[in-house]
């Protein structure tokens, strides 16, 4: 059953839609570019690549299609319109990816990029968990986490209501490594969002 804030998430991505895409084209520094080539190098073309919280699917979406077969996981039912249209090459589900079963050992890498800092932060753990149990052994989690101590914020967001939550970064970093993980990089990093200073925590880690 999906969670009343993230079925609140979804309805706000269905809204901001193209607003979304033009906002996000206005960061300065994001370094989702550094962290992907880092995940690519460790996999062999053709690995089966899990992506949750894929939006519209450009262009990350569309860069791992190139050389992997990518399925997406998104809860808003236009983003994943608007990601089939754009990667016609992968598969597209809608569906809170914090309910979601999949079958064990399905996947060479999980990729998430900045959609944990719309998870209620309860239910980290438990997702982290089922992420472990989706990847094959030595498979890979690469995902940006909110670091604010955040327990729920409501509220509009580029005109559509929707819902954060985060943990600080140790707690990220020892519910990652609870779950079975082993770190294998860990940073914080700052960059420039429209509204301001953004500081995000990457990590990659293998089951």
């Amino acid at each position: 059953m999906t969670d009343p804030r993230t079925e609140l998430v979804g309805r706000g991505y269905d809204a901001i839609g193209e607003r979304f895409a033009e906002w996000r084209d206005r960061i300065v520094g994001d370094p989702r570019r550094e962290w992907e080539a880092e995940l690519v190098s460790r996999l062999q073309d053709g690995a089966r690549v899990l992506e949750l919280g894929c939006g519209a699917g450009v262009p990350d979406t569309q860069r791992l299609a190139t050389r992997f077969q990518v399925s997406g996981v998104d809860v808003s039912a236009e983003q994943v319109r608007r990601a089939r249209a754009a990667v016609p090459g992968a598969e597209f589900v809608h569906a809170d990816f914090t309910a979601l079963e999949l079958e064990p050992e399905s996947f060479d890498a999980v990729v998430s990029f900045y959609a944990f800092n719309h998870v209620p932060r309860e239910l980290l753990a438990a997702t982290f968990a089922r992420i472990r149990q989706w990847l094959v052994p030595s498979g890979l989690l690469m995902t940006a986490l909110g670091t604010s101590d955040t327990e729920g914020w409501t509220g509009d967001w580029l005109g559509a209501p929707t819902f954060f939550s985060s943990f600080p970064p140790e707690t990220n970093t020892r519910l990652v490594r609870e779950a079975g993980f082993k770190i294998l990089r860990d940073e914080l990093v700052t960059f420039r969002e429209p509204d301001g200073d953004a500081t995000f925590q990457w990590v990659l880690a293998m089951r």
